[in-house]
């Protein structure tokens, strides 16, 4: 969860979604209402003005998540919680990071890891950073800078992307793993000539999560919000189907929105009903690359339903269930207030050891889903080991 700065600046960019506004693409819809609709046309606005599921990510704030991303890890003790043992526990801990990282997007995500095999000594005593869940922007930066500044003499900061902070088990205070987003209205944490942006502080939580907390992390930094729920049942909103959610969850991936909002799928991926009509769609499984990754039935200015094949694969194998994933997405809602809500196909089914109810969500063929406000429907026709078959339709 990144600590929220005292201003926000409001997103550079905004979707242009007028009610009667006429472009090429819905003029030409109008013209040949059975046409495939543009992907763009199912693209949400953000209307948060931090992490949530619009597209107009605000470029300023977060990073963009192609490409290369180069990561400067440190290790921290402090006065009152010496380190004793070796940093390199700590890195092989986080390393699989990367690798999960490549896998979830396709190869168009890479994190460069790099370790400062060293124990930073931290000025103040681990007690007085403020590590609870109400921790504020300032102190989570002074944290950060203190770790930086300690740090600069033994590392060319200059090279880095971003920064991680890793604390030594001793250091109980130091409890959760937020994300550092800066504030470009003032004037931050600087090292080597360059402004530090972006960063993960890793707390002790790392060790229950595992290497995927800082898959979690890093995607805040890409502009995604939380999908656990910040009051009530902790996971009442999207259960373990993405690692925005559970991180330890039984399929904890990147939902097929979140990987459309972040440019790893492509717009020809992305079939889209934004109007009345109808469309089948032949649905690749999400965790493998190519072919459609996921449905989209536009419902208003900032909602929508999505549908995907979720297949888990490999240590990601025991998914309570698979199928079609179906859900909500409100990119006026806030991170940790449901802007993605699952749709359970199962409400009422007992879910084994180790499954949350969301986790038995996924639908299946004959299955439907009807939303009597909106007109929207989602039909499962057809499912199988490379796929499923929908049929979306409204009006």
């Amino acid at each position: 969860m990144p600590a929220l700065p005292t201003r926000l600046r409001p997103l550079v960019a905004a979707l242009t979604l007028l009610a009667g506004l006429a472009t090429p693409a819905t003029a030409s819809a109008a013209l040949h209402p059975n046409s495939p609709a543009p992907a763009a046309d199912c693209a949400l606005p953000g209307k948060t003005g931090w992490t949530d599921e619009g597209h107009d990510t605000d470029r300023t704030r977060f990073q963009r998540a192609g490409g290369t991303h180069r990561v400067l890890t440190l290790f921290v003790d402090f006065p009152d919680a010496p380190a004793t043992d070796s940093t390199d526990a700590y890195a092989a801990h986080l390393a699989p990071a990367a690798a999960w990282m490549n896998r979830a997007s396709y190869g168009r995500s890479r994190l460069t890891l790099r370790s400062l095999h060293r124990w930073i000594r931290m000025p103040a005593d681990s007690t007085s950073y403020g590590f609870t869940r109400d921790l504020t922007f300032e102190a989570h930066e002074k944290y950060l800078r203190d770790a930086v500044t300690a740090a600069d003499p033994f590392a060319d900061l200059s090279w880095y992307d971003m920064v991680y902070v890793v604390p030594t088990k001793a250091a109980a205070a130091i409890s959760f793993s937020p994300t550092y987003l800066y504030d470009p209205a003032t004037p931050g944490v600087t090292a080597d000539g360059r402004r530090i942006k972006w960063a993960v502080t890793f707390g002790q939580d790392m060790w229950r999560w595992g290497h995927k907390v800082a898959a979690h992390e890093t995607g805040h930094t890409f502009g995604l919000p939380d999908l656990y729920s910040f009051t009530g049942a902790t996971h009442q909103y999207a259960g373990g189907w993405d690692v925005m959610g559970n991180i330890a969850g039984p399929a904890p991936h990147y939902l097929g929105w979140h990987s459309w909002k972040l440019g790893w799928t492509r717009d020809d991926q992305v079939a889209c009903l934004p109007r009345t009509g109808r469309r089948t769609v032949r649905l690749s499984p999400v965790e493998r690359p190519g072919g459609t990754k996921i449905a989209v039935l536009r419902t208003g200015e900032t909602t929508a339903y999505v549908a995907e094949s979720r297949r888990a694969e490999g240590a990601d194998r025991a998914a309570c269930s698979t199928g079609v994933l179906l859900y909500k997405v409100d990119s006026a809602a806030l991170t940790g207030e449901g802007p993605v809500r699952i749709i359970n196909a199962h409400p009422a089914t007992d879910p084994p050891t180790g499954c949350t109810p969301l986790d038995l969500a996924a639908h299946t063929p004959g299955q439907t889903f009807t939303d009597p406000a909106t007109g929207a429907r989602i039909e499962v026709l057809a499912g199988g080991p490379t796929g499923d078959t929908v049929r979306m339709s409204k009006g």
